[in-house]
């Protein structure tokens, strides 16, 4: 019996080696060869349907600029915020909370995250469905998978959360269009978000960030509530500065890795109350002349789990209590 386990063991790289794309961009990869093999091996697709996606892949390789180049690392907040915080954003983000104000009640009241939040993350990320990326997912992932080393490891786990998604879902894999990352629908999910955190909130049986709004809701609130967000819990608060601060050692960061207590002992004041043993962190924006400091709670960190910048949390934030303010003028 070891013998003969032995032998089908050395046939498996032989076999890797034996499949061979004659067609396409990656036409003559062994890496390409040995993953179709291997997720051969493991799902439910055969090495015939992933050979004939493969070899229809065109390389973006224009990606690699932008991914290389991030708005959340090349811009201050003072730029970043003019992008996101703005009179159209707010007004249609009133719109669509107004237009589907029930269903924000009734998802809110489930998973505790308040409505302007949603519709915030929804304002951001694709301005309330309307844009929601061209790029062709499958090509995006295969190229960013096997041609852009500084990643390839986490694009290549995505690249396989796609297929499973798509095989899931139904969903034909080269349809499906999304940002130059690989984010997909209203939300801007990656694959293995969307496997993990979005839900069939409307019972359709499909679980649907394209189109659904009750799906696409709840699952922003769903993401938020499994990263640790606190039901009627702080998202940021505005600090000064006393004339005699001393803020030397202490590191901004999106992190609740102090207590208030500490903050408030080097000199940073804030005209809401907290208390002294609240874990926050200290957040850094950069205005066009000066800095200014917020303080952080697990909220704040929750929506940078969404995306990991201080900028882009506090953008979500600004733009939820300036939406807030509107609609509720308008009700």
């Amino acid at each position: 019996m070891k013998k003969i386990v032995l032998g089908l063991s050395l046939l498996l790289p032989l076999k890797a080696q034996a499949l061979e794309l004659v067609a396409g961009a990656y036409q003559g990869r062994a890496d390409v060869a040995a993953f179709i093999t291997r997720m051969a091996g493991e799902t439910g697709y055969t090495e015939t349907e992933l050979v004939d996606l493969f070899a229809r892949v065109e390389k973006q390789e224009h990606l690699f600029a932008q991914l290389d180049r991030p708005a959340e690392k090349e811009l201050d907040w003072y730029q970043y915020r003019a992008i996101f915080v703005k009179d159209k954003r707010i007004a249609r983000g009133v719109e669509f909370w107004r237009r589907h104000r029930e269903l924000l009640m009734e998802v809110s009241e489930k998973t505790g995250v308040p409505a302007e939040i949603i519709v915030a993350i929804i304002g951001v990320e694709t301005f309330y469905g309307i844009y929601k990326g061209k790029e062709p997912v499958f090509d995006s992932l295969v190229t960013l998978a096997f041609d852009y080393p500084r990643r390839a490891k986490f694009f290549m786990r995505e690249l396989e959360q796609f297929l499973l998604l798509a095989r899931e879902q139904g969903f034909d894999p080269r349809a499906l269009r999304g940002s130059y990352a690989g984010a997909m629908g209203v939300p801007q999910f990656i694959s293995s978000s969307y496997r993990n955190y979005a839900v069939d909130f409307d019972q359709d049986g499909q679980v649907n960030l394209f189109d659904s709004i009750p799906d696409i809701a709840a699952s922003v609130a769903n993401y938020f509530v499994k990263h640790g967000w606190r039901r009627d819990g702080r998202v940021a608060r505005p600090l000064s500065l006393a004339e005699d601060h001393a803020l030397e050692g202490l590191e901004p960061g999106v992190r609740p890795a102090y207590r208030w207590a500490d903050l408030k002992q080097r000199g940073l004041r804030s005209q809401f109350q907290i208390e002294d043993d609240a874990s926050v962190s200290l957040i850094r924006l950069q205005q066009r002349e000066r800095a200014e400091y917020w303080v952080g709670f697990q909220n704040f960190y929750v929506i940078t789990r969404y995306n990991h910048s201080e900028l882009y949390a506090m953008a979500v934030y600004q733009l939820a209590k300036l939406i807030s303010h509107q609609y509720k003028k308008s009700i």
